[in-house]
This record gives structure tokens, sequence and C-alpha cells, in this order.
């Protein structure tokens, strides 16, 4: 306790190490604190939507830090850049996750001591429940069990036997007991799940926290593009994109091969959807292993394709036009589909090809390609239908250095042309390059020329491997369920009392309470009372009047004393 010094002033107890350590563990685990954490890792989770992140893209982090370099710096300083795996959000996922536990365990416990104890003791005035009733039936014959199914019971004793048998079959723990030898009465408390599912629920707020994190140590993410008739081998070289784990290590690949043996696109001939895609078909082929029999499966949107621990989903698709470029000296410098990215729901489509092999000189095209072409009345080619009923190039050509052999890394599609000389173009003197499918178009000035030898489409697919997958399933279930219960399950507790008249009937009173508000209490002590009156009077017409003249308090009780 406070003391007071010589000098008149209160000396405040010292709390010391070890109590202000009790201090800070007290409010860590509190659920304010919980809740508080809670909505400060949402909000350090902000600024990974709004910059680049390093993890995902290295280059476009690079470029910004060069396009801001007064910002740059300074925001990579905060790990702004690496938001999830940076020294500040770790630190409120960890004091999020110690404060849960801290909330949990201690209510755990007390709730399984809870559910150990027996009901509270009855109360010496039930009228002063919220709700709350009374009722009179006349004494069964002596010697009358209690307990039986249906009938008067004999005694005051019978009767709260009765009242337990039918709380028990309403799911109610119940405990009998005799007061003062001349009031039996019964208590009896349901609604443990309640409490129960809070729990779980947090529980399963930590398991889902645990598996998050396992899911970003060892798991991974990458995008590959499949051509029709291309085989994808899970390594690292196979990516187009990957985004590993922080504990990620090569040996975590599954040896799994993918190829796409042909896609279809359905698109709707209805005038008023017209051209637009209402089906994607990937019919796949995939090897679990080297040596494993080959496996067929489809590939749809939502639908994803499961080889192991990993899961492929299709997130995009397009056409992959064939071209066989050759190069001033004859040579083939280029062969092979070139994947072109859809502009528009008529899949017009942007193409960029690279030729760093050919000689002389490196070539470069950009340009579109058109499903099924046609021209405007201004002379501009555009597509008329996403289907490639007639398929056709316009492309620009372009040598010079490529800028490639730097060792920078580029955009595959994107040119840059202001280092490259014009060959094709609809401004120059030999014209644009437009090819329908067969045909082949010589570049001016014996650079070489280019065909367009056909067509095959091609699927987008985001590869990711979470080996937490399942746990995360599992908890976030978990914590719905345990949302529910502690949301529409009641706690309630009721208790039922008996005795007898001077004229030698049987007095019942019964009370509820409930933990919190519960607008279904009064409900539960009417269909509380129906039962009981049912189980003792409905056989008899002069019970039924005598349950008239002696009808006790209404179910929906004042609380008042009466």
């Amino acid at each position: 306790m406070a003391t007071k010094d010589r000098s008149g002033d209160i000396a405040l107890p010292a709390l010391g190490f070890l109590g202000t350590l009790r201090w800070v563990w007290t409010q860590l685990t509190s659920m304010r604190t919980a809740l508080f954490l809670l909505l400060l890792l949402a909000v350090a989770a902000v600024p990974g939507s709004l910059f680049p992140q390093r993890p995902a893209n290295p280059a476009v982090v690079t470029q910004y830090i060069r396009d801001n370099p007064e910002t740059g710096p300074v925001l990579d300083w905060f790990q702004l850049f690496d938001v999830y795996s940076s020294v500040w959000f770790s630190a409120i996922y960890l004091l999020l996750f110690i404060s849960l536990i801290g909330c949990v365990v201690p209510r755990a416990i007390a709730h399984g001591r809870a559910w150990r104890s027996r009901p509270p003791r009855t109360p010496r005035r039930l009228t002063r429940m919220p709700v709350h009733g009374a009722f009179t039936v006349p004494a069964g014959p002596d010697g009358q069990p209690g307990g039986q199914e249906g009938g008067r019971p004999a005694s005051a004793g019978a009767a709260v036997v009765d009242a337990a048998s039918v709380l028990k079959k309403r799911g109610y723990r119940v405990d009998v007991r005799d007061e003062n030898g001349n009031q039996p009465s019964v208590g009896a408390e349901r609604g443990f799940l309640k409490e129960l599912g809070n729990l779980v629920f947090h529980v399963s707020l930590i398991g889902v926290l645990i598996s998050v994190a396992v899911g970003g140590l060892f798991g991974y993410r990458g995008q590959k593009i499949l051509v029709e008739g291309e085989t994808f081998v899970n390594t690292l070289v196979g990516y187009d994109s990957f985004t590993p784990g922080t504990n990620f290590s090569e040996d975590n690949l599954d040896p799994y091969s993918i190829t796409l043996e042909k896609f279809e696109v359905q698109f709707d001939r209805q005038l008023t959807h017209y051209g637009q895609p209402i089906d994607f078909t990937a019919t796949m082929t995939t090897r679990s292993a080297p040596g494993e029999e080959p496996e067929r499966q489809i590939l749809k949107v939502n639908e994803p394709l499961t080889i192991g621990d990993t899961s492929v989903y299709l997130v995009g698709n397009g056409y992959a036009p064939v071209v066989t470029v050759r190069d001033g000296e004859g040579n083939i410098a280029h062969q092979g589909p070139v994947v072109s990215i859809p502009q528009d729901g008529l899949f017009t489509s942007l193409m960029v090809l690279k030729v760093p092999d050919a000689q002389p000189d490196q070539l470069g095209f950009v340009g579109f390609f058109l499903p099924t072409a046609a021209i405007d009345e201004n002379g501009v080619s555009f597509s008329r239908d996403p289907d490639p009923f007639l398929p056709q190039l316009n492309l620009n050509s372009y040598y010079g250095d490529l800028g490639l052999d730097d060792g920078e890394p580029q955009n595959v599609y994107v040119l840059d042309t202001d280092t490259l000389t014009e060959l094709n173009s609809r401004n120059s003197e030999a014209g644009g390059i437009v090819l329908d499918a067969g045909e082949t178009v010589e570049l001016p000035d014996g650079k070489g020329s280019i065909t367009f030898d056909g067509l095959r489409r091609y699927a987008a697919l985001d590869i990711t491997h979470d080996p937490a997958e399942l746990g995360a399933l599992l908890f976030s279930s978990l914590a719905l369920a345990g949302l529910s219960a502690s949301l529409f399950i009641g706690r309630r507790r009721i208790w039922v009392r008996a005795g007898t008249t001077d004229d030698g009937r049987i007095s019942v009173e019964y009370g509820l309470l409930a933990r919190g508000e519960d607008h279904r209490l009064a409900g539960e002590g009417a269909a509380v009372e129906k039962l009981l009156r049912d189980r003792w009077l409905a056989d008899s017409a002069e019970d039924n009047e005598n349950e008239t003249a002696h009808a006790g308090a209404p179910a929906t009780g004042s609380g008042k004393d009466n």
C-alpha cells in the first residue's frame, strides 16, 4: 500500500522489474490489444498495394527508385518495397500471434473449469429473474414415482425430478438439489457451446496466422504462358516469372510436367452479347514425375488443375502466330509461335518480335495480330470477330542494335525503337507489312523476310504451391463454424423449485437468466412451462380447469417481486 514519507508526500509503490513485465503481459494479452493489433496489421498491409514490391518484380522497384531519386531511397529504407517481409510488419504479426495465444489459453482453462462445475445454486427469489413464472398442479397418487412419462407428481421432490428430466431432454446440464429438506429444486445450464465456439474462432484465427506464415516461408508462386503443343517442366528456368517464399529451396519443386494439347474458346453468337467469350477449355497432359504414366486433365476458369500440392489456374489466353524470320544471309533467325497480347474484346492483339540472331543486323517487329481482319472506310485494319476466320498480321519492321547484348533485362512485349532504323511502316516508302496466313514478305534492303506460317492459341497459367493451403482452409472453416456458434447459441440458466401448498397441491416456480442479451429467453421460458404442463396436466380435464384457476405469473415476467 502507498505510504507517506517524512515530507508528507505520498510515496507510490514501485512495480519493479517483474511487476513491469506482468503489467506489459497483461496489456498485451488483453482482447482490446488483440483487436487493435489486428486492425494495425490490416493498415500495415496497405503500402503493399500502393508501392511495387521487390519479391514480385524487382525490375519495377529499381525503376521506381531511379524515377524518384529523392523519395525512393527513403521509402526503401522504411522497407516499403518489401512490406510483407519487413521488420515492422513481422513485429506486428508476431505480437498479434502472442496476444491471441495469451487471450485464448486462460479463457480456455476457465471455460474447462466452468464446464466441469455444477450449475449455480438456486436463487432464493426466482421472481427477480428476467423471465419467471409459477403455477400449481394437483398432487398425484401416493407412491407415484417421479420421472415417469406423464402423470401428476406425487410430491415436490417427484416434480423436481420430472422437471430435471424435461430440461435434460432440452440439452440442459442439470443438478437436482434439496434446500433445507423441504424446498427441492433443480438448477440447469446450457449454451456452453457458445463460449466454446468463441474459443474455437480465436484458436482457428491463430491457426490461420500459422498457415499463412508457413505458406509465406515455404510456398512459391509463378506464371507461365504455354502455347499449344508446348510442355512446361517444373524448374526455375521454366517460369516466365517466379516469386519464392522466404525459406524456399529449389528442392521444393515437384518434378512434374504439363503439356497444353489444345485450347478451345467458345464465343457467344447471340446478337445481344455477340463475340463475348462464354467458355474456356484447356486440355492438358500431366506427369507427376519423370517416368510416370501421363494423365489427361481439363483446366477451366475457376476449376484449377491439381498436381500434388501444386494448383494450376487459368488466368488468361490469346493467340500465338507462328512466324519464320530469315535474315539477310538467308538463314532462319527465328521460327516458332509469338505470343500476342489481347487489347480488346475482339482479340485485337499487340505483337512484338525481337530477332537478335539475325545477320548482319538484328531485326525487330511490332504491330497487331487481327483474328478476323477487315478494313474500315479510312483504310485502317481492325478485327471484326474474336474467332480466327481471317487471321492477319500488320507489322512494322526495324533493324539495328536491340540492346539485348548489354545484359540489362528488357520487357519482351516492348520494342524500344529509338535506337533502331525503320524498314517498314505505313508512313515509309516500303509500306507496312500485311501478312495473311501462309504468306511471305521480303524486307527492304535485303534484310531478310518474314513468313506467317500458321496460328496457335496459348493459355496464361498461374502456378501456386502452398504447403499450408489445406490448413488455412480447415482453420478458416472452423473459424466460421465457431463464429456462428458464438453468435446464434444462447448461454442460459434455469432453476425450477417445487413446494407443497396448504391444500395439498404442488406449487412450481421457475426463473431463467441469460448471459448477455437474449431476445429468445422469454420464448424458452414459455416452452419449458408448456412442456411441464403437458407432462402433468394434459390427460386431466379437471386439472385443466384447475390450471386456469391457479395459473401463476407469465413467462415474460418483469423480474419484480410478486
